[in-house]
């Protein structure tokens, strides 16, 4: 986890989209893509803002590991 990582963590769990990129090392596009055509990380509206909360990041991440690459 970078500096930046351990921060954001600090400042609370609720990632704005651009935070969850960075965290997940992804783009935030990805992120945007995902919502729409779905298989990405549960999100949450707060008012007209999406947020991630980033023990849903890492769950997400989670279920995402692989033996080998001939793993489904």
């Amino acid at each position: 986890m970078t500096e930046h990582d351990a921060q954001t963590v600090a400042d609370g769990p609720f990632l704005t989209t651009r935070e969850a990129a960075r965290f997940l090392k992804l783009k935030p596009n990805t992120l945007e893509k995902m919502r729409v055509y779905g298989g990405g990380p549960q999100y949450r509206k707060h008012g007209r803002h999406v947020r991630y909360h980033i023990e849903e990041l890492t769950a997400w991440s989670d279920m995402r590991k692989k033996d080998s690459t001939s793993d489904v």
